[in-house]
């Protein structure tokens, strides 16, 4: 028996945990010839380990590990397939397959722009003199990091709009603050916050409060943020995705003999205890590992080994660094 365990990263802020909750109860309700179990790496139970053991429970014999998580970064890269390895001691008979992240998505850009859309813009109409500002949680992997600035220039490629920056709350510049500034600096009469985040929780709480700070110090300006990703039905899809691909034995990675996390196990605390969810792991990116002088310094190492790493772009737009253009 198949069953696909989703792994959410849990919160302090028990909205967002409900919220993962009821999101892989959706999708369940989509894959009616599996079991269907939630579990989280941080904060709430179930552990992955608990996840694995109630498959087991259930008459599982081979578990699908399936990550929600944005960008490929510790938690993808070290602190799931270590869960996993415990798991294949524990249960040797098991089969276990680990699926990717979500990563750099072409679906990403369609929901990005249908949250744009909900606060009420138009894209083609009504951007003029309007910043886009995607801002995403910030890792101390310089991959995942790249990635989110590769999603905006895709989505700007998409727009083909004005303006789109990227920022992100914490860990890595640019924060959120020089964002803003630079969206106004730009000549931005309008600024529009895009959280590149899954679910609700401490950080989508501080962007509300910032966007508010915003509009009492430039008084002149407009401030708008956008709704996160949520239960939109296309990050469902993408989910399911990533479940059928690794149910198929279709994902293209090996994390069992990966070097570079063979390596990084040695140096790495397994049981981390972390006591806010503000610390900077970003979590998604689909990655090449050759010839990438990884620097893993923060106890975080992922397997999504199907991502094209040429970042060069030949555009001649002014404002380059996230492909803002004028």
């Amino acid at each position: 028996m198949n069953a696909v365990l989703f792994v959410g990263h849990g919160s302090r802020e028990q909205g967002g945990n409900e919220e993962v909750r009821q999101f892989v109860a959706e999708i369940a309700s989509k894959m009616p010839n599996y079991l269907v179990e939630t579990c989280f790496l941080e904060f709430v139970q179930p552990t992955i380990m608990q996840g694995i053991d109630r498959c087991v429970e259930l008459g599982a014999t081979h578990v699908v590990v399936i990550p929600i998580i944005l960008f490929a970064a510790g938690h993808a890269k070290i602190h799931i397939p270590s869960a996993i390895d415990d798991a294949k001691k524990k249960y040797p008979f098991m089969k276990f397959t680990y699926g990717r992240p979500i990563g750099v998505h072409e679906q990403i850009l369609e929901i990005l722009s249908s949250r744009v859309q909900d606060i009420g813009i138009q894209i083609k109409e009504d951007l003029g003199e309007t910043a886009l500002l995607i801002v995403g949680r910030g890792s101390s992997d310089a991959d995942a990091n790249s990635d989110l600035f590769k999603i905006s220039r895709l989505f700007w490629e998409k727009l083909q709009v004005k303006w789109v920056e990227t920022a992100f709350i914490g860990v890595t510049a640019p924060l959120m603050d020089a964002g803003i500034e630079r969206c106004l600096l730009l000549g931005a009469k309008k600024v529009i916050i895009l959280p590149y985040f899954l679910f609700t929780g401490v950080l989508i709480q501080r962007m509300e409060l910032m966007v508010q700070g915003y509009r009492e110090t430039y008084k002149d300006k407009e401030f708008e943020m956008a709704p996160y990703f949520g239960f939109h039905p296309l990050l469902q899809e993408i989910l399911i995705g990533r479940a059928e691909e690794a149910l198929q034995d279709e994902v293209k990675m090996n994390c069992d003999m990966c070097q570079y996390r063979l390596e990084a196990m040695k140096h790495i605390d397994h049981h981390h205890h972390h006591d806010h969810d503000d610390h900077g792991h970003d979590h998604d990116h689909d990655h090449d590992h050759h010839n990438h002088g990884h620097d893993h310094n923060h106890d975080h190492h992922e397997h999504d080994h199907d991502h094209d790493h040429n970042h060069k772009h030949e555009h001649e737009h002014e404002h380059a660094p996230t492909g803002g253009k004028q």
